[in-house]
């Protein structure tokens, strides 16, 4: 087997990364070390509705003439709404998310974007990821960065962890790589004997082979730490039968262990509707709002619920104009989600005017990186500057 920086191995058919050129783990080492007591324990759910979620037909103006007029299948009447004020609604299927909006614990950030939006799937996500118009270029996503940042002596394995099929670049680095896995049971390393931690290896007198056997060991301590929590976790909460809520209830049970976790990023596709938009974007709003309800549900009342943060993005919104297919084509500006118990819930940013469109779609009124930023500063106590490379203005929902 070839080895390089990264060694990439296949178990069940999801991934699994160990880095050769990570710190190792040892016995003992604190996993919640770095960061400063106020930050120990905190984790951030990361949650990304890939293909580009039309904002329009998530948070609804309702009494806009101007919706009215672009919208025909894809519209949103206001009997069909969770009303939030005297112009914008909820996605009808968004019960659970609008219950946690009365109670202060959801966040909805408007018009989120960035400047000349790009539509291209690839290319918005790097910018996503990035935390940069340069995309890609600048090296590495933004999360390693952050986890540098906030906890440099954390070096546990499962500070970053991706549940699904395909790793973000936002936990890309080039000397490290995030666990991934589509389930805990396919997570196995098979190289080391069960049991076996990077201190138990006996030095060979190699210092390559004994870091490969090191990295080896750690990648099977990891495996078996992750299995453990996902089977041992009682939960009373109902999680739907769907990818995205076995997803949660497998980063609930992480963050329950308290084994590492400080960032844990879901994917959720499906969002690029550009045909028979209608019905396709209310069923993943219900499945989103099921997923999520449970999951704030399954936390709440516990230490893990007052130290977990999620947010939800998508790499653009849509065209305010359905086409011809009754669904919407790629956009640029569109809302965010952050909640949990930490979070001060209610509307911030600015809604984008559908009377001042750019090229046919919203102007984006808010820098996601304002809410990168929020994350950086108010809830891991990074600095922005280091982890964005500029400094973006905190909002006020942590």
């Amino acid at each position: 087997m070839k080895l390089d920086r990264r060694t990439f191995l296949s178990a069940g058919g999801s991934l699994l990364a160990a880095t050769l050129g990570a710190p190792q783990v040892h016995a003992g080492l604190s996993l919640f070390g770095g960061g400063g007591k106020q930050f120990e324990g905190r984790t951030l759910v990361l949650i990304q509705l890939a293909g580009g979620n039309d904002g329009l037909s998530t948070i609804v103006p309702y009494d806009d003439s101007d919706y009215a007029n672009a919208r025909t299948t894809t519209r949103h009447k206001k009997s069909e709404l969770l009303v939030i004020d005297k112009r914008r609604g909820m996605n009808g299927q968004l019960v659970g998310l609008k219950s946690l909006y009365d109670a202060g614990q959801l966040a909805i950030i408007e018009g989120v974007g960035y400047p000349d939006g790009v539509r291209s799937h690839f290319k918005s996500f790097d910018v996503w990821h990035t935390a940069s118009t340069e995309g890609r270029a600048v090296g590495e996503g933004w999360i390693p960065r952050l986890v540098r940042e906030a906890f440099p002596d954390d070096q546990a394995p499962e500070r970053t962890v991706h549940i699904g099929k395909r790793v973000p670049y936002s936990l890309h680095a080039a000397d490290s790589a995030p666990i991934a896995f589509e389930v805990p049971e396919s997570y196995r390393w098979f190289g080391a004997e069960p049991g076996t931690v990077a201190g138990d290896v006996e030095p060979s007198g190699n210092p390559a082979l004994d870091r490969l056997r090191g990295v080896q060991a750690d990648a099977s301590a990891s495996s078996k730490r992750i299995r453990d929590a996902a089977r041992r976790y009682k939960t009373a909460a109902d999680y739907p039968n769907s990818e995205f809520g076995r997803a949660l209830r497998v980063a609930a049970a992480l963050i329950d262990a308290r084994i590492g976790g400080r960032v844990i990023s879901i994917e959720v596709a499906g969002f690029d509707t550009h045909k028979a938009q209608r019905n396709t974007h209310d069923n993943l709003m219900r499945v989103i709002d099921q997923g999520l309800s449970t999951f704030a549900a399954d936390l709440r009342g516990r230490t893990a619920g007052d130290e977990t943060l999620v947010v939800v993005f998508s790499e653009f919104g849509r065209r305010v104009a359905e086409n011809g297919s009754r669904g919407t084509d790629h956009g640029r500006a569109g809302p965010m989600f952050a909640l949990g118990t930490p979070v001060k819930g209610g509307l911030y940013g600015k809604a984008p005017r559908l009377d001042r469109l750019e090229s046919g779609d919203l102007a984006f009124t808010t820098d996601f990186r304002r809410s990168y930023a929020t994350v950086c500063e108010r809830w891991f106590g990074a600095d922005t500057k280091t982890v964005l490379g500029a400094n973006y203005e905190p909002l006020d929902f942590v």
